[in-house]
């Protein structure tokens, strides 16, 4: 593949990044105009749209942490969003699976790291239940996050079965 096509290959996955930021962005927007802090709508019996605040990390962890949290997770986030990064652009444009998971992972690490730095908290707003259990609330970066990181392993699943057929 020329240096040009592969180039081109390499931003159509930085744009899927972008569109998961965008996405999330827009969604979190709409719902920072329409709800305040705390309101629920119910959608089904299982699901409702809130607005509610994390200044933690994922399930809440360290939201209590008095603050020094937000720097250190937007650290963190900055850093695992620069190696994805060039992990994508060091990828062979084969794996584009693995590609496509890193995609999803750092479009929604930029969600949530936008998030951090200018509100100082991640809005989540997708609410799930089942009876009086809610599983915690999260949005569109947590979704392409969490999509991301299942394809990466049925990605190692997929190659591992690959190179394992290949000593058999």
């Amino acid at each position: 593949m020329s240096d040009d096509s592969n180039r081109r290959h390499l931003w159509f996955w930085y744009a899927v990044a972008v569109a998961v930021l965008l996405l999330d962005q827009l969604t979190k927007t709409a719902i920072m105009r329409h709800f305040v802090y705390g309101d629920s709508l119910s959608v089904s019996a299982y699901f409702n749209v809130v607005r509610v605040h994390n200044a933690g990390a994922a399930f809440s962890f360290l939201s209590d942490a008095g603050g020094w949290q937000r720097w250190a997770l937007s650290g963190l986030a900055g850093l695992i969003s620069a190696v994805i990064v060039v992990w994508i652009a060091r990828l062979p444009s084969q794996q584009w699976l693995e590609r496509l998971a890193l995609a999803l992972i750092l479009g929604g690490a930029l969600g949530n790291l936008w998030d951090r730095l200018t509100l100082g908290y991640v809005v989540d707003f997708l609410d799930f239940h089942w009876s009086a259990r809610h599983f915690p609330a999260f949005n569109v970066a947590d979704s392409a996050i969490t999509i991301g990181a299942v394809l990466m392993l049925v990605d190692a699943w997929r190659t591992g079965a690959d190179d394992s057929s290949k000593h058999d």
